[in-house]
């Protein structure tokens, strides 16, 4: 049964058609997400449906008594109010229960000064209140639009499992993929002013949208051929005076009106890097602390050539203050950051600097490079511009026009074409579309260079990341391999086997001293599955990164007056010796916990 009706909704913003005569049903339970590029009309529909906005034809039509929840992506705050009162807003004071709720909500979001004012708190943390607030709020349906920003690991956890279990409709826009296969069960997909409905999450979508796709274009190549046969027929001369030729000639008017599939653009990024030395950034026993907190404790690192490298952890424990310590905007209370001569760095911030408003589109790519150089040549700054999907009228545009998202399109094309060697990135997957995040993606990984990036993007990470620094405790960064889904297991076992070795160690302590009738019940050690796996392994993976170790000095010897290749050998060699040591400090473990089993035997 249909709890909410879209119907034959119309939406013009100038000469923009937003919505042409959109319908859509909503079924009580359903978990919607809404994807489309930026500016295709995301947020206005969620207005629409929200009631903040009309259309200029058509209507929403909503059951009975069902009451609505909305989230906007930049919530407004009174002033004077304090993080409580605004989310309990309209409560009973002797409603202790709502209240008891209201707090527990918010612990969860990681706003624990329930007393603050919110003029103090951080956009991150006001954008949580502000959801705490929609989610105590008794409703039917609850219409959300960004609700993941702002959100570390944990959070974004939680909220999913909230959602999952609201017994009511959810419809938000987020570009967190994860999160919509998590919690949807239908996809609306806005493109050029038509509105798709998929009864599948985010990945079941992809597969769905390509059939689509590629039944409109065998439809269109079937209008073609059948096009092509009618023309013919008509040159022959025929003449309207049958019935039947009167219907073949009007329904060749038909197929010469009809409209080819309209395909998306998708944004193409090029840049040409500046080349790079032997030396790249070092990191050299830096310490950072604010008061009593500790941010960084003695970490030490060089980042190799080429290398994608996904800071991690929760808001507030200091991803960007390190990030902005390697782009030299912060320093070290401690310990040094050495920059080779070569290196040519790019930084993308979380927050979009300062724009003349009223500066043009263009006139803001040209103020960085008249001309871009990209590995196809030249091109001009027009050019890329339309690589991006700014049509020649956005172009002519004051920037004020564009929506948030095209503006960090925007920034992201300046950064981009200075040409860099060296890319930090401070959560860029903020406010980009997803197809934008999916080139993005592309591009990062045939980038010719470094990239540090810190984000909260668990698929983007996935993506591009092949080493992960989460920071775990205060100031201590604990390094894992891969990507984000790598990295999760690799703490789950790491935490499985602190577990066993705490378990071994008490076992050990209780045996040392105890009665004699315990000795006849002794705890029994065993593998779990995956030392069991890693055990019988470890063995050959060593031999194999010593074989590598041995190579690369031979290479290295071969290549002594090639400073450039010896360069990279060298970054091959330090990599492979300390996967080396890592798998070292296994084997003992490892080796240990099997003589201990063996004695068991005895």
């Amino acid at each position: 049964m249909n709890i909410l009706n879209i119907e034959h909704i119309s939406k013009i913003y100038g000469a923009k058609v937003i919505f042409d005569d959109v319908s859509c049903g909503i079924h009580d339970g359903d978990k919607i997400g809404i994807i489309g590029v930026n500016g295709t009309g995301k947020t206005t529909l969620l207005r629409i449906i929200a009631g903040l906005e009309e259309p200029d034809e058509g209507q929403i039509v909503c059951q009975n008594g069902k009451k609505l929840q909305y989230l906007p992506q930049t919530p407004k705050f009174p002033e004077g109010a304090t993080v409580l009162s605004y989310v309990m807003a309209g409560k009973k004071q002797e409603e202790w229960n709502r209240e008891s709720e209201a707090k527990n909500i918010l612990n969860h979001l990681g706003v624990t000064e329930h007393g603050e004012d919110l003029e103090h708190l951080s956009g991150g943390q006001k954008k949580r209140v502000a959801l705490a607030r929609t989610l105590l709020e008794s409703s039917d349906i609850l219409v959300l639009d960004e609700p993941t920003n702002h959100l570390d690991e944990e959070m974004v956890n939680w909220l999913e499992d909230y959602l999952r279990k609201y017994k009511g409709v959810v419809i938000m826009v987020t570009h967190d993929r994860y999160f919509l296969d998590k919690v949807t069960n239908k996809i609306l997909e806005i493109s050029h002013g038509k509105l798709y409905a998929y009864e599948a999450n985010y990945t079941k979508f992809l597969e769905m949208k390509a059939q689509r796709e590629e039944m409109e274009l065998a439809s269109e190549r079937k209008r073609q051929s059948i096009l092509r046969i009618e023309l013919e027929w008509a040159k022959r001369g025929c003449r309207a005076r049958s019935t039947k030729q009167r219907a073949r000639l009007e329904r060749l008017e038909a197929l010469k009106n009809g409209t080819a599939p309209v395909q998306d653009q998708n944004v193409e990024l090029d840049s040409v890097e500046t080349r790079m030395g032997r030396k790249t950034v070092e990191l050299h026993h830096i310490t950072k602390q604010y008061g009593e907190k500790k941010i960084v404790e003695d970490f030490e690192y060089i980042f190799l050539k080429n290398q994608k490298i996904g800071f991690i952890g929760p808001n507030g424990c200091g991803k960007t203050t390190l990030l902005k310590m390697i782009a030299g905007i912060l320093e070290p209370d401690s310990g040094e950051v050495e920059v080779g001569e070569t290196i040519k760095m790019s930084y993308f911030a979380q927050e979009i600097p300062q724009m003349d408003t009223k500066q043009r589109v263009i006139d803001y790519v040209k103020d960085i490079a008249e001309y871009i150089p990209t590995r196809e040549g030249r091109i001009t700054a027009s050019q890329m511009l339309e690589r991006f999907l700014f049509t020649p009228e956005m172009q002519y545009a004051p920037i004020e026009k564009l929506s948030g998202g095209e503006k960090r399109r925007l920034h992201l094309l300046g950064i981009l074409q200075t040409s860099p060697n060296l890319l930090i990135m401070d959560e860029p997957t903020n406010d980009l579309d997803i197809p934008t995040v999916t080139i993005l993606e592309d591009y990062l990984n045939s980038f010719l260079g470094i990239v540090i990036v810190v984000s909260h993007d668990r698929y983007f990470l996935d993506n591009v990341a092949d080493r992960i620094f989460a920071f775990e405790g205060e100031g201590h960064l604990q390094q894992y391999e891969g990507g984000y889904t790598d990295y999760l297991e690799a703490k789950t076992r790491r935490l499985s086997e602190t577990e066993q070795r705490g378990r071994t160690a008490k076992e050990e302590k209780k045996t040392t001293g105890a009665k004699d009738w315990k000795k006849d019940h002794p705890v029994k050690l065993k593998f779990t599955y995956m030392e069991q796996k890693e055990y019988a392994t470890i063995d050959d993976d060593i031999a194999k990164l010593e074989e590598k170790i041995a190579q690369l000095d031979a290479q290295m010897e071969i290549h002594a007056t090639n400073s450039a290749k010896l360069g990279e050998l060298m970054g091959q060699k330090e990599e492979a010796e300390q996967k080396l040591e890592e798998k070292m400090d296994r084997w003992v473990y490892l080796n240990d916990l099997a003589e201990k089993i063996e004695a068991q035997k005895e």
